[in-house]
């Protein structure tokens, strides 16, 4: 099928699972999304290139809809290296509070060669990119395979730049969006946290790709809000955390509806990457993070994971977006019906 029917096709599946790494993003939860009419993602990030492949063939051994995965596009080592040394220094009683150990801060590609071999031999309909922008190579040798290619941006300057290696269709994260900030760079700039209105008016004015909006949704409201304003398709993530699917820990599920965590904000305590998180007290003792992903993040891993295990919520990475409070704990079917809901329907103003 040429790629702009397949385009025109999964524009019929206006709502999007967001790949969600680190355990929430399950084949369950994937194939949920695909039986009930939308497009779920299986994260790549965080596994090696056996257990993604592993996960690809579980989905399609369930379902024959049509689904994606995601992958992390690697960055540079820190230039920060002194106060990366510092910062692991003053994470260490932390860590030994907790019976644990920091873990080695060191620089990895989480495996984006290994794994993208393993996506370009049996491809997904749609693979997607966060943290970078794929080579045009790479664009052209999976669109070659036979899949579609969605890139991750969070600024009109990435967009642009998105769509200049080929790119089929633009996923348009705004500052609202749980987790990590989708960003080429992991500097921090003055205009880097566009709303994901503003994105999406902007982008949408000089693009003619399909466009996804992410970043807040929660309600059948927000979901047909974004498909108005010109959204090909509406992308959750925060929204299917609690599904019965989730893989996220259930300290993790109940912290969202915990009233001890009325906010999120933005910070790279946890990973050394920008992230939208449950405001919690490792966020404000850390403050300081130095921009030094994924090495904070390795070295976080152990206590993060010790604190888990401690019952410790206010040691664990809560990543969350601004509409965390809309997160429902029912299944991924029943979120997505009600989500859906409102499609069709003009949204108040």
């Amino acid at each position: 099928m040429p790629g702009t029917d397949r385009l025109r096709d999964l524009s019929r599946l206006p709502l999007v699972a967001a790949p969600m790494a680190g355990g929430p993003s399950t084949p369950a939860l994937v194939i949920a999304a695909a039986e009930a009419g939308a497009l779920g993602f299986l994260a790549g990030g965080y596994k090696t290139a056996a257990d993604m492949a592993s996960e690809i063939a579980r989905v399609r051994s369930a379902t024959s809809e049509a689904f994606g995965v995601n992958l992390f596009v690697p960055g540079q080592a820190t230039r920060e290296p002194e106060a990366l040394s510092a910062y692991v220094a003053r994470l260490e009683k932390e860590a030994g509070d907790l019976g644990a150990k920091v873990g080695e801060a060191r620089w990895d590609d989480d495996a984006y060669g290994a794994k993208l071999e393993v996506l370009l031999v049996d491809p997904p309909p749609v693979v997607s990119f966060t943290f970078g922008c794929p080579s045009t190579d790479a664009v052209n040798a999976l669109q070659a395979a036979g899949a579609l290619v969605a890139v991750t941006v969070t600024t009109p300057d990435e967009a642009v730049l998105a769509q200049r290696a080929g790119a089929d269709c633009l996923c348009l994260q705004g500052a609202e969006a749980g987790a990590h900030r989708g960003s080429f760079t992991n500097d921090t700039g003055p205009a880097q946290d566009h709303p994901r209105a503003a994105l999406l008016a902007r982008v949408r004015g000089s693009s003619d790709l399909p466009l996804i909006a992410a970043g807040g949704l929660g309600s059948p409201h927000d979901v047909a809000a974004v498909l108005a304003a010109g959204a090909t398709q509406a992308q959750l993530g925060t929204a299917f955390l609690r599904c019965t699917e989730s893989g996220a820990h259930p300290l993790y599920k109940a912290a969202l509806a915990d009233p001890r965590f009325s906010s999120t904000a933005i910070t790279r305590a946890f990973s050394g990457r920008r992230a939208r998180s449950l405001v919690n007290d490792f966020m404000r003792a850390h403050e300081d993070a130095p921009a030094a992903y994924p090495e904070v993040n390795n070295a976080t891993w152990p206590l993060r994971t010790a604190a888990l295990a401690a019952g410790d919520v206010q040691r664990m990475s809560l990543y969350a977006g601004e509409g965390f409070r809309a997160a429902e704990q029912r299944s991924a079917g029943e979120i997505i019906e009600r989500l859906a809901s409102g499609i069709g329907r003009s949204p108040r103003p």
